[in-house]
């Protein structure tokens, strides 16, 4: 079979795949991107937009409910989670045809397929619509993503769990969910099946909810989840699944030294990612992997082979598209003769619950790990006038502020907790004192306002 040569191959159209591929091909160099299914990655199809485009469906019933709500008197309130699907399918159409006309205007070319190597920056690509073809790649650029991690306990594949991509195109209400896992993807789920209506529980193997996040913030966002309604089993392990989900499934669960028995409608499976670097016989590419399965890459992205980089979850990035977009800029700028590097990336992060988590920078937990000297201001997010206005005063903030005065990290649960971030965030990248945004005229009333009194709040030394 003839070998078709691309000065550009890259596999994945994820953040940075897609990026790399339509910067490139904009400068005139021959371009394909080889895709096996979702146009784009998964954020705008499976991940973080559709996801939170769900969650706001599940905070409008939150804002008409008859005793939490905001006043408004209506009928009785039913959730049509066919329309909610609907809504959400919409919202990706737009978004896979707004990928095409990139791919179309910058002269890349999409090819939808599975790519395995057959030698050094060499692939078959087994084509969705049948046929193969050899492409090889003068530079290959690896963006293959991660998947959701089925955890081997005895009967849970075979139940059939759903994993997020499965919950996402829920057009029925389940009537028991079981939430394996108590991280960033199983809570917000929680919080908005919850929300429309059905019986949720949370198993959870660790001591804490967000193993990350500092003690309070967790115990905090427990709470949360508890006056909502959900059940949250902490220290627990499933031993066994028997039935089918979607239908009946019973878990047997060990919690502490208690083992019980859930019966529920559906499991959704939400403990941790797998790197898709299984399906490509990387091995005859040259590309090595760690002890995790993840692609090794240096600090500028490239991998063990000559002119081939990784990017994005199959690389061992955090799993964000936010640094997915920053491995992009990190492999562009070094290709265009710059020096640009992933070494001391401050990279934030939210959980999209209401109230939202965010934090950036280091928390007290990992201060204290690595003997960093450091002051603590806090403030409850009552104190934000903002959260006042949204009847939803829950939560706190906290920064941990040098010995210079700069701030090593920020950390908030409470309404609008990531435009908070943002400012703070920024005053980090530029290496600014507290004292700025303690001074800082914000605008009254929004989220940022409350830095004033978060800054201005006498500073403590940490609790030991």
């Amino acid at each position: 079979m003839a070998i078709e040569t691309y000065q550009n191959l890259v596999i994945g159209s994820g953040e940075a795949g897609k990026l790399i591929a339509w910067n490139l091909a904009k400068k005139g160099q021959k371009t394909a991107v080889v895709e096996r299914s979702l146009i784009g990655g998964s954020c705008p199809n499976i991940a973080c937009l559709p996801s939170k485009n769900v969650i706001y469906s599940a905070k409008a019933v939150s804002l008409v409910h008859p005793t939490s709500g905001l006043g408004v008197v209506t009928g009785s309130v039913r959730v049509d989670m066919a329309g909610v699907a609907k809504r959400k399918r919409e919202m990706v159409a737009g978004l896979i045809d707004l990928h095409l006309g990139y791919f179309k205007s910058s002269g890349a070319e999409l090819i939808m397929g599975n790519a395995r190597f057959t030698e050094p920056k060499t692939v078959e690509v087994a084509l969705n619509a049948g046929g193969t073809r050899v492409l090889r790649g003068d530079r290959v650029f690896l963006n293959v993503g991660s998947r959701a991690t089925i955890p081997d306990v005895p009967g849970l594949a075979a139940a059939g769990p759903m994993t997020h991509v499965e919950a996402l195109d829920l057009e029925r209400l389940p009537e028991h969910l079981v939430i394996l896992g108590g991280g960033y993807v199983g809570l917000e789920f929680a919080q908005a099946m919850r929300r429309f209506g059905s019986r949720v529980t949370v198993v959870q193997r660790g001591r804490q909810l967000l193993e990350r996040e500092d003690p309070d913030f967790a115990e905090a966002v427990l709470g949360m989840m508890k006056d909502e309604g959900i059940e949250v089993l902490l220290q627990a392990e499933v031993l066994s699944v028997a039935g089918k989900s979607g239908t009946s499934v019973k878990l047997q669960v060990r919690v502490g030294a208690t083992e019980k028995t859930l019966e529920a409608s559906d499991i959704l499976v939400a403990a941790g990612r797998t790197p898709n670097t299984d399906r490509l016989d990387l091995d005859k590419a040259g590309v090595e992997l760690d002890s995790r399965g993840y692609i090794r890459v240096n600090e500028k992205l490239q991998t063990s082979a000559a002119d081939v980089w990784a990017t994005g979850d199959g690389a061992g990035s955090p799993q964000f598209t936010h640094v997915g977009f920053d491995d992009f800029r990190v492999v562009m700028d070094n290709l265009n003769g710059g020096n640009r590097t992933t070494r001391g990336r401050l990279i934030p992060y939210c959980l999209f619950t209401d109230p939202e988590l965010a934090h950036v920078g280091l928390n007290e937990t990992e201060a204290k790990a690595k003997g960093v000297s450091y002051r603590v201001a806090r403030l409850p997010m009552s104190f934000v006038l903002r959260t006042r206005t949204l009847s939803q005063t829950r939560g706190f903030a906290r920064a941990l502020i040098g010995d210079d005065d700069r701030i090593l990290g920020f950390t908030a649960f409470g309404a609008e907790a990531s435009e908070m971030l943002a400012a703070v965030q920024t005053a980090m990248v530029g290496g600014m004192p507290y004292t700025a945004l303690r001074d800082t005229i914000f605008t009254h009333p929004t989220a940022a306002e409350g830095l004033i009194s978060l800054f201005s709040s006498p500073l403590s030394k940490p609790k030991a």
